[in-house]
């Protein structure tokens, strides 16, 4: 009875999507009134939704359906085992993703910067685009501090995106563990103040942590001591707030998860990455801006 109910449900699929599909084409191209493109919508609608029916149904029939797996989430990346040592995950992921960045530097540097023209076009222009958009944005946050800095802070900005498209293939992204943010953070600590230093000098760091009254420094020793942990805190809850979302959706779809995550994870492994990747990079040069000033 299951399997015939199965194959009543492949083949109603079937003919949702059909439906649909001449539908629309029956409602035909061109302009057409609010009506009509109501009648167009529903028509889509009809028809992915019967797409999706008919393979759902048909991995299921070819594949068979599993039990449901108790859902559960752990703050700390899976070990493996490598080389007979017991490793996080973490650690191999961050070097493929470092592997792969290299690489991509690399090719880019033999065979777009060469051919680099006056008028770009293709890759140039979408180089020179990000670069020079990073770099007005950081000379309108810190001013003039050098070209360094948009290089750091471009390289955290791809970084954090090669690992978190990872998960699109099924591994958890290195910037859900929070050993990985807090390291983040701290090289982001010591960039804030290696430039406080070269502005004013060790002693005039100090001094200005002293301002308006030195009643405030141990204050202000602390909140400087919070910052990268705040810093880690706040993107490993992020990106692991993310990779629950994820996991809660493909839990609560079972064996129905054919498609809908795919259009989900866009989001929160494409777009909610740059998003946090443009709070990071806004951060640190909030923070570089306090330590200069």
């Amino acid at each position: 009875m299951k399997l015939l109910g199965a194959y009543w449900l492949l083949l109603l699929g079937l003919l949702m999507g059909i439906g649909g599909w001449s539908w629309r084409r029956a409602l035909g191209k061109g302009e057409a009134s609010k009506r009509q493109k109501r009648k167009k919508l529903w028509a889509t609608i009809l028809m992915l939704a019967g797409g999706w029916c008919f393979a759902v149904r048909l991995l299921q029939l070819v594949f068979g359906t599993k039990e449901a797996e108790a859902f559960s989430v752990s703050i700390w990346a899976p070990r493996m085992q490598l080389g007979g040592m017991t490793i996080s995950s973490t650690v191999v992921v961050t070097w493929v993703v470092m592997g792969i960045l290299l690489l991509l530097a690399l090719l880019i540097r033999i065979f777009v910067i060469p051919h680099m023209t006056d008028r770009p076009h293709g890759v140039q222009n979408v180089l020179e685009i990000a670069v020079e958009a990073l770099c007005k944005y950081t000379k309108s946050n810190v001013g003039d501090l050098g070209d360094n800095l948009p290089a750091y802070l471009f390289t955290v900005a791809a970084f954090m995106i090669g690992c978190a498209s990872v998960e699109l293939m099924g591994v958890r992204a290195p910037t859900a563990d929070i050993t990985m943010t807090f390291a983040m953070a701290l090289v982001t600590f010591v960039l804030i103040n290696y430039y406080g230093i070269r502005k004013k000098g060790v002693f005039g760091r100090i001094r200005s942590m002293a301002q308006p009254t030195p009643v405030v420094f141990p204050i202000k020793i602390v909140s400087d001591c919070a910052v990268p942990v705040s810093m880690a805190c706040r993107l490993f809850g992020n990106m692991l707030g993310g990779m629950i979302v994820m996991d809660l959706l493909y839990s609560a779809l079972g064996n129905a998860a054919v498609g809908i995550p795919s259009v989900v994870g866009l989001y929160f492994n494409v777009f909610h990455p740059l998003i946090q990747a443009y709070i990071f990079i806004t951060l640190t040069l909030t923070f570089i801006h306090e330590a200069v000033e």
